[in-house]
């Protein structure tokens, strides 16, 4: 199955590369692009890609808002953040608004289409060094919203093992490497992740690991 994808950046010369590099996978095809947050958020509708290359810093409506429109009109699309810089303090707030990973622009060609590919999966893109930075960010961010949870006490309705799993999930582990550590079938803990996004009433796996920090089951240290 062909990945499509929508790049959305302001300049034309990223748009252009990141077209070359995806355009040249035999299983993904650059379905369009849009030079601003706005323009990203119609073309989602209109296009239907599996995946957004967001940047954050657009005009007319940057990246975090238009992550936040298009989750919020449930499209399908999943959303990659660019970033240039790895500490970007608007990386938390694009996770928080839906987006399932971000990358840094100075991404190989090998790395971009494995960050498309991660993502549109519906895995995050979120390694451990990731993770970590995002706890001390949260930890800045007290007063941050929390996520909205579907339902009253769903926190609550989880089981100890997916408890256990949702933990894991924050510390950046895949599937595999849960089902590594936990002993079991693989097949079991993607049972469980899809238990959990349904009980919390999340998105995906990213906001996942992000809910998990905002009620403290991940402690930062």
């Amino acid at each position: 199955m062909t990945i499509r994808v929508l790049i959305a950046d302001d300049q034309m010369m990223v748009r252009e590369g990141f077209s070359v590099l995806l355009n040249a996978m035999p299983d993904i095809e650059v379905a369009g692009e849009a030079v601003n947050g706005r323009e990203a958020v119609e073309r989602v509708r209109t296009l239907e890609p599996d995946v957004v290359l967001m940047d954050i810093r657009m005009p007319e409506l940057n990246g975090i808002e238009a992550t936040r429109e298009i989750v919020a009109a449930n499209a399908e699309a999943k959303v990659l953040v660019l970033t240039t810089f790895d500490l970007d303090e608007y990386v938390y707030q694009a996770l928080r608004a839906g987006a399932s990973g971000f990358l840094l622009k100075d991404a190989s060609a090998q790395q971009l289409a494995d960050g498309v590919r991660v993502v549109a999966s519906g895995e995050a893109l979120l390694a451990p060094s990731v993770t970590r930075r995002l706890i001390s960010e949260f930890s800045r961010l007290t007063e941050a919203p929390r996520l909205p949870v579907t339902g009253q006490g769903a926190y609550g309705e989880l089981t100890d093992r997916e408890t256990e799993v949702l933990v894991l999930i924050a510390q950046g582990l895949s599937n595999s490497e849960i089902a590594e550590r936990l002993v079991v079938a693989e097949s079991t803990i993607k049972t469980h992740v899809s238990r959990i996004l349904v009980k919390l009433g999340l998105r995906d796996r990213t906001q996942a690991a992000v809910f998990a920090y905002e009620a403290r089951l991940v402690v930062p240290g």
